[in-house]
Protein backbone atom coordinates (compact mmCIF):
# COMPACT_ATOMS: atom_id res chain seq x y z
CA UNK A 1 0.00 0.00 0.00
CA UNK A 2 1.42 3.38 -1.09
CA UNK A 3 2.47 5.76 1.52
CA UNK A 4 0.38 8.80 1.61
CA UNK A 5 2.81 11.71 0.99
CA UNK A 6 0.37 14.55 0.99
CA UNK A 7 0.75 16.76 3.96
CA UNK A 8 -1.93 19.00 5.10
CA UNK A 9 -0.99 22.74 5.04
CA UNK A 10 -2.14 25.36 7.39
CA UNK A 11 -4.56 28.16 6.54
CA UNK A 12 -1.81 30.75 6.78
CA UNK A 13 0.38 28.94 4.22
CA UNK A 14 -2.54 28.52 1.90
CA UNK A 15 -3.31 32.24 2.04
CA UNK A 16 0.34 33.12 1.38
CA UNK A 17 0.52 30.97 -1.74
CA UNK A 18 -2.67 32.48 -3.11
CA UNK A 19 -1.26 35.96 -2.63
CA UNK A 20 1.90 35.00 -4.50
CA UNK A 21 -0.13 33.57 -7.37
CA UNK A 22 -2.26 36.70 -7.64
CA UNK A 23 0.86 38.89 -7.62
CA UNK A 24 2.52 36.93 -10.40
CA UNK A 25 -0.66 37.06 -12.46
CA UNK A 26 -0.89 40.84 -11.98
CA UNK A 27 2.74 41.33 -13.01
CA UNK A 28 2.30 39.28 -16.16
CA UNK A 29 -0.78 41.30 -17.10
CA UNK A 30 1.09 44.59 -16.59
CA UNK A 31 3.95 43.39 -18.75
CA UNK A 32 1.55 42.51 -21.56
CA UNK A 33 -0.15 45.89 -21.38
CA UNK A 34 3.18 47.74 -21.46
CA UNK A 35 4.40 45.72 -24.42
CA UNK A 36 1.22 46.50 -26.35
CA UNK A 37 1.67 50.23 -25.68
CA UNK A 38 5.30 50.20 -26.78
CA UNK A 39 6.57 51.03 -23.33
CA UNK A 40 8.33 47.87 -22.66
CA UNK A 41 12.09 47.37 -22.91
CA UNK A 42 13.20 47.14 -26.53
CA UNK A 43 15.59 44.73 -28.08
CA UNK A 44 19.22 45.25 -27.48
CA UNK A 45 20.94 46.86 -30.46
CA UNK A 46 23.14 44.70 -32.49
CA UNK A 47 26.77 45.49 -32.16
CA UNK A 48 27.85 47.59 -35.17
CA UNK A 49 31.00 49.02 -36.52
CA UNK A 50 32.84 51.34 -34.19
CA UNK A 51 32.36 55.05 -35.00
CA UNK A 52 35.21 56.51 -36.96
CA UNK A 53 36.72 59.73 -35.74
CA UNK A 54 36.43 62.68 -38.16
CA UNK A 55 39.68 63.92 -39.46
CA UNK A 56 40.28 67.61 -38.83
CA UNK A 57 39.74 69.81 -41.91
CA UNK A 58 42.87 71.05 -43.49
CA UNK A 59 42.98 74.85 -43.36
CA UNK A 60 43.57 76.41 -46.72
CA UNK A 61 46.11 79.14 -46.65
CA UNK A 62 45.03 82.09 -48.79
CA UNK A 63 47.76 82.99 -51.09
CA UNK A 64 48.33 86.66 -51.79
CA UNK A 65 47.25 87.53 -55.29
CA UNK A 66 50.15 89.10 -57.05
CA UNK A 67 50.28 90.54 -60.52
CA UNK A 68 50.80 87.94 -63.22
CA UNK A 69 54.37 87.65 -64.27
CA UNK A 70 55.28 88.73 -67.71
CA UNK A 71 57.99 87.32 -69.91
CA UNK A 72 61.06 89.48 -69.95
CA UNK A 73 62.42 87.44 -72.87
CA UNK A 74 59.38 88.31 -75.01
CA UNK A 75 59.68 91.94 -73.90
CA UNK A 76 63.28 91.91 -74.99
CA UNK A 77 64.66 92.44 -71.51
CA UNK A 78 67.56 90.40 -70.23
CA UNK A 79 66.83 88.34 -67.14
CA UNK A 80 67.95 89.86 -63.83
CA UNK A 81 69.00 93.02 -65.54
CA UNK A 82 68.82 96.51 -64.07
CA UNK A 83 66.21 97.46 -66.67
CA UNK A 84 63.84 94.71 -65.50
CA UNK A 85 64.24 95.71 -61.86
CA UNK A 86 63.62 99.36 -62.69
CA UNK A 87 60.51 98.45 -64.69
CA UNK A 88 59.05 96.45 -61.80
CA UNK A 89 59.74 99.25 -59.36
CA UNK A 90 58.10 101.84 -61.62
CA UNK A 91 55.00 99.72 -62.05
CA UNK A 92 54.71 99.22 -58.29
CA UNK A 93 55.11 102.93 -57.55
CA UNK A 94 52.53 103.85 -60.24
CA UNK A 95 50.00 101.41 -58.76
CA UNK A 96 50.54 102.82 -55.29
CA UNK A 97 50.11 106.43 -56.48
CA UNK A 98 46.90 105.58 -58.34
CA UNK A 99 45.42 103.96 -55.24
CA UNK A 100 46.44 106.93 -53.10
CA UNK A 101 44.84 109.46 -55.46
CA UNK A 102 41.58 107.50 -55.45
CA UNK A 103 41.37 107.62 -51.65
CA UNK A 104 42.48 111.23 -51.26
CA UNK A 105 39.97 113.87 -50.07
CA UNK A 106 38.72 116.35 -52.69
CA UNK A 107 39.29 119.97 -51.71
CA UNK A 108 37.84 123.15 -53.20
CA UNK A 109 34.48 123.88 -54.87
CA UNK A 110 32.71 121.27 -56.98
CA UNK A 111 30.33 121.87 -59.85
CA UNK A 112 27.55 119.27 -59.67
CA UNK A 113 27.38 119.04 -63.46
CA UNK A 114 31.05 117.93 -63.47
CA UNK A 115 30.82 115.34 -60.67
CA UNK A 116 27.54 113.73 -61.72
CA UNK A 117 27.94 109.96 -62.14
CA UNK A 118 24.38 108.78 -62.82
CA UNK A 119 20.88 110.01 -63.63
CA UNK A 120 19.63 112.70 -65.96
CA UNK A 121 21.74 115.68 -66.93
CA UNK A 122 21.96 118.32 -64.20
CA UNK A 123 20.98 121.90 -64.96
CA UNK A 124 21.60 124.34 -62.14
CA UNK A 125 18.94 126.71 -63.53
CA UNK A 126 16.20 124.10 -63.95
CA UNK A 127 16.05 121.15 -61.57
CA UNK A 128 13.81 119.55 -58.95
CA UNK A 129 15.29 121.55 -56.09
CA UNK A 130 14.92 124.98 -57.66
CA UNK A 131 11.91 125.93 -55.53
CA UNK A 132 13.78 124.88 -52.39
CA UNK A 133 17.13 126.51 -53.10
CA UNK A 134 15.60 129.80 -54.27
CA UNK A 135 14.10 130.46 -50.83
CA UNK A 136 17.20 132.18 -49.55
CA UNK A 137 17.98 135.81 -50.29
CA UNK A 138 20.79 136.82 -52.61
CA UNK A 139 21.49 140.48 -51.81
CA UNK A 140 22.12 142.66 -54.84
CA UNK A 141 21.21 140.04 -57.46
CA UNK A 142 18.60 141.42 -59.85
CA UNK A 143 15.85 139.22 -61.25
CA UNK A 144 14.55 142.01 -63.52
CA UNK A 145 16.52 144.76 -65.22
CA UNK A 146 17.43 146.58 -68.41
CA UNK A 147 17.68 143.43 -70.51
CA UNK A 148 14.06 142.50 -69.80
CA UNK A 149 12.94 146.03 -70.64
CA UNK A 150 14.84 146.02 -73.95
CA UNK A 151 13.38 142.63 -74.92
CA UNK A 152 9.80 143.85 -74.44
CA UNK A 153 8.02 143.87 -77.83
CA UNK A 154 4.71 145.39 -76.73
CA UNK A 155 5.06 149.19 -77.11
CA UNK A 156 2.70 150.16 -74.29
CA UNK A 157 4.23 147.68 -71.89
CA UNK A 158 7.73 148.76 -72.82
CA UNK A 159 6.89 152.40 -72.27
CA UNK A 160 5.41 151.61 -68.86
CA UNK A 161 8.45 149.54 -67.91
CA UNK A 162 10.81 152.30 -68.97
CA UNK A 163 8.79 154.81 -66.98
CA UNK A 164 8.76 152.78 -63.76
CA UNK A 165 12.35 151.54 -64.11
CA UNK A 166 13.43 155.14 -64.62
CA UNK A 167 12.48 156.11 -61.06
CA UNK A 168 15.66 157.29 -59.33
CA UNK A 169 16.81 156.78 -55.79
CA UNK A 170 16.40 159.82 -53.53
CA UNK A 171 19.74 161.64 -53.58
CA UNK A 172 19.25 164.13 -50.75
CA UNK A 173 21.04 161.80 -48.31
CA UNK A 174 22.52 158.35 -48.32
CA UNK A 175 19.87 155.74 -47.41
CA UNK A 176 21.85 154.73 -44.33
CA UNK A 177 21.53 158.26 -42.92
CA UNK A 178 17.74 158.42 -43.18
CA UNK A 179 16.90 156.68 -39.90
CA UNK A 180 13.26 157.60 -39.57
CA UNK A 181 12.46 155.39 -36.51
CA UNK A 182 14.62 153.93 -33.73
CA UNK A 183 13.48 150.32 -34.30
CA UNK A 184 12.24 148.05 -37.08
CA UNK A 185 9.66 149.61 -39.41
CA UNK A 186 6.31 147.80 -39.52
CA UNK A 187 4.14 150.37 -41.34
CA UNK A 188 4.96 153.03 -43.90
CA UNK A 189 3.12 155.59 -46.01
CA UNK A 190 3.08 158.99 -47.70
CA UNK A 191 1.06 161.99 -46.72
CA UNK A 192 -1.51 162.47 -49.54
CA UNK A 193 -0.25 165.97 -50.36
CA UNK A 194 1.09 165.91 -53.95
CA UNK A 195 3.66 168.72 -53.95
CA UNK A 196 5.78 167.62 -51.00
CA UNK A 197 7.06 164.11 -50.20
CA UNK A 198 6.33 163.51 -46.52
CA UNK A 199 7.03 159.95 -45.38
CA UNK A 200 5.57 158.50 -42.18
CA UNK A 201 6.69 155.23 -40.54
CA UNK A 202 5.66 153.24 -37.46
CA UNK A 203 8.11 150.94 -35.67
CA UNK A 204 8.16 147.98 -33.30
CA UNK A 205 8.14 150.00 -30.07
CA UNK A 206 5.27 152.36 -30.92
CA UNK A 207 7.29 155.24 -32.39
CA UNK A 208 5.95 157.25 -35.33
CA UNK A 209 8.58 158.92 -37.50
CA UNK A 210 8.12 161.75 -40.00
CA UNK A 211 10.65 162.45 -42.76
CA UNK A 212 10.45 165.55 -44.94
CA UNK A 213 12.05 164.46 -48.24
CA UNK A 214 11.46 167.73 -50.07
CA UNK A 215 14.58 169.27 -51.68
CA UNK A 216 14.39 172.39 -49.51
CA UNK A 217 14.59 170.38 -46.29
CA UNK A 218 17.89 168.72 -47.26
CA UNK A 219 19.71 171.97 -48.08
CA UNK A 220 20.89 173.43 -44.82
CA UNK A 221 23.55 175.97 -44.06
CA UNK A 222 26.85 174.47 -42.94
CA UNK A 223 27.63 174.74 -39.26
CA UNK A 224 30.39 177.26 -38.57
CA UNK A 225 32.45 177.36 -35.42
CA UNK A 226 35.26 179.52 -34.14
CA UNK A 227 38.75 178.56 -35.25
CA UNK A 228 37.62 177.13 -38.62
CA UNK A 229 37.96 178.94 -41.93
CA UNK A 230 35.44 179.09 -44.73
CA UNK A 231 37.11 176.30 -46.76
CA UNK A 232 36.82 173.86 -43.87
CA UNK A 233 33.21 174.87 -43.38
CA UNK A 234 32.41 174.29 -47.06
CA UNK A 235 34.12 170.92 -47.03
CA UNK A 236 32.05 169.78 -44.05
CA UNK A 237 28.70 170.72 -45.57
CA UNK A 238 27.68 167.11 -46.18
CA UNK A 239 28.62 166.10 -42.65
CA UNK A 240 26.77 169.00 -41.01
CA UNK A 241 23.44 168.60 -42.85
CA UNK A 242 21.01 166.13 -41.33
CA UNK A 243 17.73 164.68 -42.66
CA UNK A 244 14.64 166.51 -41.47
CA UNK A 245 13.22 163.74 -39.27
CA UNK A 246 10.88 164.01 -36.29
CA UNK A 247 9.85 161.04 -34.15
CA UNK A 248 6.94 160.71 -31.69
CA UNK A 249 6.20 157.95 -29.17
CA UNK A 250 2.45 157.38 -29.57
CA UNK A 251 1.98 153.73 -28.55
CA UNK A 252 3.64 151.31 -26.17
CA UNK A 253 3.86 148.47 -28.69
CA UNK A 254 4.15 147.96 -32.44
CA UNK A 255 2.33 150.39 -34.73
CA UNK A 256 0.89 147.77 -37.06
CA UNK A 257 -0.70 150.18 -39.57
CA UNK A 258 -1.95 153.70 -40.10
CA UNK A 259 -4.09 155.60 -42.59
CA UNK A 260 -4.75 159.24 -43.41
CA UNK A 261 -8.34 160.28 -43.46
CA UNK A 262 -9.57 160.72 -47.07
CA UNK A 263 -11.70 163.63 -45.88
CA UNK A 264 -9.16 165.43 -43.68
CA UNK A 265 -5.46 165.02 -44.62
CA UNK A 266 -4.36 166.37 -41.24
CA UNK A 267 -5.90 163.39 -39.43
CA UNK A 268 -3.83 160.24 -39.14
CA UNK A 269 -5.33 157.09 -37.56
CA UNK A 270 -2.89 154.56 -36.07
CA UNK A 271 -3.42 151.00 -34.81
CA UNK A 272 -1.15 149.13 -32.45
CA UNK A 273 -0.48 145.83 -30.74
CA UNK A 274 -1.17 147.64 -27.46
CA UNK A 275 -4.90 147.15 -28.31
CA UNK A 276 -5.60 150.82 -29.04
CA UNK A 277 -6.50 153.14 -31.92
CA UNK A 278 -5.33 156.74 -31.85
CA UNK A 279 -5.95 159.87 -33.89
CA UNK A 280 -2.99 162.15 -34.60
CA UNK A 281 -4.16 165.66 -35.45
CA UNK A 282 -1.29 167.37 -37.27
CA UNK A 283 -3.02 170.75 -37.15
CA UNK A 284 -3.46 170.71 -33.38
CA UNK A 285 -0.24 168.76 -32.73
CA UNK A 286 -2.09 166.34 -30.48
CA UNK A 287 -2.86 162.63 -30.32
CA UNK A 288 -6.06 161.26 -28.79
CA UNK A 289 -7.30 157.75 -28.11
CA UNK A 290 -10.16 156.59 -30.32
CA UNK A 291 -10.62 153.07 -29.01
CA UNK A 292 -9.20 150.76 -26.34
CA UNK A 293 -10.71 147.87 -24.35
CA UNK A 294 -12.61 148.94 -21.26
CA UNK A 295 -10.62 146.46 -19.19
CA UNK A 296 -6.97 147.52 -19.35
CA UNK A 297 -5.86 143.96 -18.57
CA UNK A 298 -7.29 142.66 -21.86
CA UNK A 299 -4.71 142.02 -24.57
CA UNK A 300 -6.36 142.42 -27.98
CA UNK A 301 -3.60 143.40 -30.46
CA UNK A 302 -4.85 145.26 -33.53
CA UNK A 303 -3.30 144.32 -36.87
CA UNK A 304 -4.88 146.86 -39.24
CA UNK A 305 -7.06 149.92 -39.57
CA UNK A 306 -9.04 151.46 -42.46
CA UNK A 307 -11.47 154.34 -42.82
CA UNK A 308 -14.70 153.96 -44.75
CA UNK A 309 -14.09 156.17 -47.83
CA UNK A 310 -17.80 157.03 -48.12
CA UNK A 311 -18.63 157.37 -44.43
CA UNK A 312 -15.76 159.26 -42.79
CA UNK A 313 -16.88 158.64 -39.20
CA UNK A 314 -16.74 154.82 -39.52
CA UNK A 315 -13.45 153.17 -38.65
CA UNK A 316 -12.72 149.47 -39.22
CA UNK A 317 -9.95 147.49 -37.56
CA UNK A 318 -8.80 143.86 -37.44
CA UNK A 319 -7.44 141.97 -34.45
CA UNK A 320 -5.03 139.09 -34.04
CA UNK A 321 -7.80 136.95 -32.51
CA UNK A 322 -9.65 136.81 -35.85
CA UNK A 323 -12.21 139.57 -35.18
CA UNK A 324 -13.17 142.65 -37.15
CA UNK A 325 -14.30 145.77 -35.30
CA UNK A 326 -16.26 148.83 -36.39
CA UNK A 327 -16.11 152.07 -34.43
CA UNK A 328 -18.05 155.28 -34.87
CA UNK A 329 -15.57 158.09 -34.20
CA UNK A 330 -18.41 160.41 -33.16
CA UNK A 331 -18.92 158.30 -30.05
CA UNK A 332 -17.09 159.59 -26.94
CA UNK A 333 -13.93 157.60 -26.25
CA UNK A 334 -15.20 156.28 -22.89
CA UNK A 335 -18.29 154.75 -24.62
CA UNK A 336 -16.56 153.43 -27.75
CA UNK A 337 -15.75 149.95 -26.42
CA UNK A 338 -19.34 149.28 -25.40
CA UNK A 339 -20.95 150.69 -28.57
CA UNK A 340 -18.65 149.23 -31.22
CA UNK A 341 -19.62 146.34 -33.51
CA UNK A 342 -17.60 143.11 -33.42
CA UNK A 343 -17.64 140.42 -36.13
CA UNK A 344 -15.96 137.04 -35.75
CA UNK A 345 -14.38 136.31 -39.16
CA UNK A 346 -11.66 133.75 -38.45
CA UNK A 347 -10.51 131.35 -35.78
CA UNK A 348 -6.91 132.49 -36.30
CA UNK A 349 -5.00 135.72 -36.77
CA UNK A 350 -6.12 138.20 -39.40
CA UNK A 351 -2.86 139.55 -40.76
CA UNK A 352 -4.36 142.21 -43.01
CA UNK A 353 -7.62 143.41 -44.53
CA UNK A 354 -8.84 145.99 -47.02
CA UNK A 355 -12.08 147.75 -47.99
CA UNK A 356 -13.15 148.17 -51.59
CA UNK A 357 -12.37 151.87 -52.39
CA UNK A 358 -15.62 152.55 -54.23
CA UNK A 359 -17.86 149.89 -52.61
CA UNK A 360 -16.64 149.81 -48.98
CA UNK A 361 -19.28 147.30 -47.88
CA UNK A 362 -17.03 144.67 -49.50
CA UNK A 363 -14.09 143.51 -47.44
CA UNK A 364 -11.12 141.21 -48.13
CA UNK A 365 -9.16 139.52 -45.33
CA UNK A 366 -5.97 137.47 -45.15
CA UNK A 367 -5.47 135.12 -42.24
CA UNK A 368 -3.11 132.62 -40.68
CA UNK A 369 -5.46 129.76 -41.59
CA UNK A 370 -4.20 130.06 -45.23
CA UNK A 371 -7.36 131.69 -46.60
CA UNK A 372 -8.17 134.89 -48.42
CA UNK A 373 -11.83 135.59 -47.84
CA UNK A 374 -14.31 138.03 -49.34
CA UNK A 375 -17.08 139.48 -47.17
CA UNK A 376 -20.18 141.64 -47.53
CA UNK A 377 -20.49 143.87 -44.45
CA UNK A 378 -24.25 144.01 -45.02
CA UNK A 379 -24.36 140.29 -44.34
CA UNK A 380 -22.10 139.96 -41.29
CA UNK A 381 -23.33 138.63 -37.96
CA UNK A 382 -22.69 140.99 -35.05
CA UNK A 383 -21.51 139.72 -31.68
CA UNK A 384 -21.51 141.41 -28.28
CA UNK A 385 -17.99 142.52 -27.31
CA UNK A 386 -18.08 140.29 -24.22
CA UNK A 387 -18.63 137.14 -26.31
CA UNK A 388 -15.36 137.61 -28.18
CA UNK A 389 -13.26 138.72 -25.24
CA UNK A 390 -13.23 135.47 -23.33
CA UNK A 391 -16.15 136.10 -20.97
CA UNK A 392 -18.86 134.48 -23.07
CA UNK A 393 -19.43 131.51 -25.35
CA UNK A 394 -17.31 131.26 -28.45
CA UNK A 395 -19.43 132.88 -31.21
CA UNK A 396 -20.00 131.29 -34.58
CA UNK A 397 -18.12 132.66 -37.58
CA UNK A 398 -19.90 135.02 -39.92
CA UNK A 399 -20.57 133.64 -43.42
CA UNK A 400 -18.30 134.89 -46.21
CA UNK A 401 -19.06 135.37 -49.90
CA UNK A 402 -16.21 133.12 -50.92
CA UNK A 403 -12.72 131.99 -50.00
CA UNK A 404 -9.50 130.87 -51.63
CA UNK A 405 -7.03 128.60 -49.85
CA UNK A 406 -3.26 128.83 -50.31
CA UNK A 407 -0.68 126.23 -49.36
CA UNK A 408 0.61 128.35 -46.46
CA UNK A 409 -0.57 131.38 -44.48
CA UNK A 410 -1.66 134.53 -46.31
CA UNK A 411 -0.04 137.74 -45.06
CA UNK A 412 -2.14 140.53 -46.57
CA UNK A 413 -5.07 141.28 -48.86
CA UNK A 414 -5.29 144.69 -50.58
CA UNK A 415 -8.15 146.04 -52.74
CA UNK A 416 -7.80 148.46 -55.63
CA UNK A 417 -10.53 150.55 -57.23
CA UNK A 418 -11.02 148.02 -60.05
CA UNK A 419 -12.15 145.29 -57.64
CA UNK A 420 -8.86 143.40 -57.67
CA UNK A 421 -7.31 141.92 -54.53
CA UNK A 422 -3.54 141.38 -54.24
CA UNK A 423 -2.29 138.89 -51.66
CA UNK A 424 1.09 137.63 -50.50
CA UNK A 425 1.56 134.18 -49.02
CA UNK A 426 4.33 132.20 -47.36
CA UNK A 427 4.13 129.66 -50.18
CA UNK A 428 6.24 132.18 -52.14
CA UNK A 429 3.44 133.49 -54.32
CA UNK A 430 1.82 136.85 -54.95
CA UNK A 431 -1.72 136.43 -56.30
CA UNK A 432 -4.18 138.82 -57.89
CA UNK A 433 -7.91 138.01 -57.67
CA UNK A 434 -10.22 139.88 -60.04
CA UNK A 435 -13.87 140.52 -59.13
CA UNK A 436 -15.46 142.57 -61.90
CA UNK A 437 -18.54 144.72 -61.32
CA UNK A 438 -18.57 144.38 -57.53
CA UNK A 439 -20.37 147.69 -57.07
CA UNK A 440 -23.48 146.23 -58.72
CA UNK A 441 -23.56 143.02 -56.68
CA UNK A 442 -26.76 142.72 -54.63
CA UNK A 443 -26.64 142.06 -50.90
CA UNK A 444 -26.64 138.34 -50.13
CA UNK A 445 -29.45 136.86 -48.08
CA UNK A 446 -28.90 137.18 -44.34
CA UNK A 447 -26.84 134.31 -43.00
CA UNK A 448 -26.05 132.99 -46.44
CA UNK A 449 -22.44 132.26 -47.33
CA UNK A 450 -20.51 130.70 -50.19
CA UNK A 451 -22.14 132.81 -52.89
CA UNK A 452 -18.98 132.77 -55.02
CA UNK A 453 -17.74 129.45 -56.40
CA UNK A 454 -14.21 128.15 -56.11
CA UNK A 455 -13.61 129.04 -59.75
CA UNK A 456 -14.80 132.62 -59.22
CA UNK A 457 -12.45 132.95 -56.23
CA UNK A 458 -9.44 131.57 -58.14
CA UNK A 459 -6.63 134.07 -58.82
CA UNK A 460 -6.39 135.67 -62.23
CA UNK A 461 -2.58 136.00 -61.89
CA UNK A 462 0.03 134.17 -59.82
CA UNK A 463 3.58 135.49 -59.47
CA UNK A 464 6.47 133.51 -57.99
CA UNK A 465 8.05 135.69 -55.31
CA UNK A 466 10.38 134.97 -52.39
CA UNK A 467 8.34 135.82 -49.26
CA UNK A 468 10.53 134.03 -46.68
CA UNK A 469 11.29 137.00 -44.45
CA UNK A 470 12.35 135.07 -41.37
CA UNK A 471 12.40 136.47 -37.87
CA UNK A 472 14.19 139.78 -38.33
CA UNK A 473 12.50 141.17 -41.45
CA UNK A 474 8.97 142.58 -41.52
CA UNK A 475 6.40 140.53 -43.45
CA UNK A 476 6.16 141.46 -47.15
CA UNK A 477 2.83 142.97 -48.20
CA UNK A 478 1.63 144.11 -51.63
CA UNK A 479 0.34 147.69 -51.74
CA UNK A 480 -1.56 149.22 -54.67
CA UNK A 481 -0.98 152.58 -56.31
CA UNK A 482 -4.40 153.94 -55.33
CA UNK A 483 -4.92 156.66 -57.94
CA UNK A 484 -2.24 156.42 -60.66
CA UNK A 485 -2.12 159.30 -63.12
CA UNK A 486 -2.02 156.96 -66.14
CA UNK A 487 -4.92 154.81 -64.82
CA UNK A 488 -2.76 151.67 -64.99
CA UNK A 489 -3.23 149.63 -61.84
CA UNK A 490 0.03 148.41 -60.28
CA UNK A 491 1.34 147.43 -56.87
CA UNK A 492 4.69 147.32 -55.11
CA UNK A 493 6.20 144.78 -52.71
CA UNK A 494 9.58 144.42 -51.02
CA UNK A 495 12.20 142.08 -52.46
CA UNK A 496 14.46 139.96 -50.24
CA UNK A 497 17.42 140.81 -52.51
CA UNK A 498 17.18 144.44 -51.28
CA UNK A 499 14.95 145.83 -54.00
CA UNK A 500 11.34 146.93 -54.40
CA UNK A 501 9.38 145.08 -57.09
CA UNK A 502 6.57 146.72 -59.07
CA UNK A 503 3.97 144.59 -60.85
CA UNK A 504 0.98 145.30 -63.06
CA UNK A 505 -2.46 143.95 -62.18
CA UNK A 506 -2.00 141.05 -64.59
CA UNK A 507 1.19 139.91 -62.81
CA UNK A 508 3.62 141.40 -65.33
CA UNK A 509 6.69 142.86 -63.67
CA UNK A 510 7.25 146.50 -64.51
CA UNK A 511 10.37 147.40 -62.55
CA UNK A 512 12.81 146.42 -59.83
CA UNK A 513 13.88 149.51 -57.93
CA UNK A 514 17.19 149.69 -56.09
CA UNK A 515 20.43 151.57 -55.86
CA UNK A 516 23.69 152.03 -54.05
CA UNK A 517 23.71 152.40 -50.30
CA UNK A 518 20.74 150.07 -49.66
CA UNK A 519 22.23 147.66 -47.12
CA UNK A 520 19.02 146.02 -45.84
CA UNK A 521 15.75 144.64 -47.21
CA UNK A 522 13.15 147.40 -47.83
CA UNK A 523 10.46 145.01 -46.64
CA UNK A 524 7.76 147.64 -46.07
CA UNK A 525 7.06 149.31 -49.43
CA UNK A 526 4.35 151.85 -50.26
CA UNK A 527 3.23 154.02 -53.18
CA UNK A 528 2.20 157.66 -52.88
CA UNK A 529 -1.57 157.78 -53.56
CA UNK A 530 -1.20 159.83 -56.77
CA UNK A 531 2.49 160.51 -57.56
CA UNK A 532 5.03 158.01 -58.89
CA UNK A 533 6.86 157.95 -55.57
CA UNK A 534 7.79 154.75 -53.79
CA UNK A 535 9.16 154.46 -50.25
CA UNK A 536 10.72 151.43 -48.57
CA UNK A 537 11.42 150.82 -44.87
CA UNK A 538 13.93 148.38 -43.35
CA UNK A 539 14.40 146.48 -40.11
CA UNK A 540 16.90 149.09 -38.91
CA UNK A 541 14.34 151.90 -39.07
CA UNK A 542 15.77 153.43 -42.27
Amino acid sequence: MAKKDSVEISDYERQRQENIAQRDKLLRQLALDASAAGLGPGQKPKPGRPAQKKKPAVKKIKEEVVPRRTSSRIAGIEADSEVAKRKAEDEYVAAQEAAKVKRQRISGPLDLSEVQVAGKGWDKHDNSFRDVTRRGADPGERTFGEEEVKETTDKELRALREKMSGLELYDGFEPNRIKITPERIYSLGFHPIADKPLVFAGDKLGNLGLFDASPSSSKREPIKSEGRDEEDAEGSDDDAAEPNITTFHLHTRTISSFQFSPHNPSHLYTSSYDSSLRLLDLTRSSSSEIYAPTDSSLDEPISGVEIDPLTPHLLYFSRLDGCLGRVDTRTPSHDTASSMDIFRLSEKKIGGFSLHPSAPHFLATASLDRHMRLWDLRNLRKHPPASVSGSGDDPALSPCLGEHESRLSVSHAAFNSAGQVATASYDDTVKVHTFAGMGAWPAAAAGRGGVLSEQEMAPSAVVRHNNQTGRWVTILRPQWHLRPSDAVHRFCIGNMNRFVDIYAADGTQLAQLGGGGITAVPAVAQFHPTRDWVAGGTASGK
